[in-house]
């Protein structure tokens, strides 16, 4: 199966229809991004990654933009250009500006550049630092 196989909803099984039935109702969109149409080839892994999303994502300790910053750090850490745009938009709507994305942005090249040196060098960790 190609991983580019998106699943319509028209063409959508009911169990996979569902699913896209709660995304759009959470997300409140009219329909599914990509990234859920190409995991409804596999409708497990669909319902599984979407409830856990949907769990993680929602306000908490930490409130939704927050959130959605440390996402799009991660993703551009691990260099995903699919998750850096998605919630780079949902960031946006949240209420990040471009300032805020822009010391984003440095915080994530300096925190790299900081973590490659300190594994280079393989710093010790300083006594401070060490949980009980």
């Amino acid at each position: 199966m190609s991983s580019q196989h998106l699943t319509e909803y028209e063409d959508a099984s009911p169990e996979v229809r569902a699913v896209y039935d709660d995304i759009m109702q959470t997300r409140q969109v009219a329909q599914v991004n990509n990234f859920w149409k190409c995991l409804a080839a596999h409708p497990p892994t669909l319902r599984r990654t979407w409830d856990s999303l949907k769990e993680i994502m929602a306000p908490g300790a930490l409130d939704s933009l927050t959130k959605e910053l440390i996402y799009v750090a991660v993703s551009v850490t691990n260099n995903c250009p699919y998750c850096i745009a998605s919630h780079t938009a949902a960031a946006r709507k949240a209420g990040m500006t471009d300032a805020m994305f822009g010391e984003l942005q440095a915080v994530v090249g300096m925190a790299n550049e900081t973590n490659r040196l300190a594994n280079g060098y393989r710093v010790p960790l300083d006594e401070a630092f060490k949980l009980d």
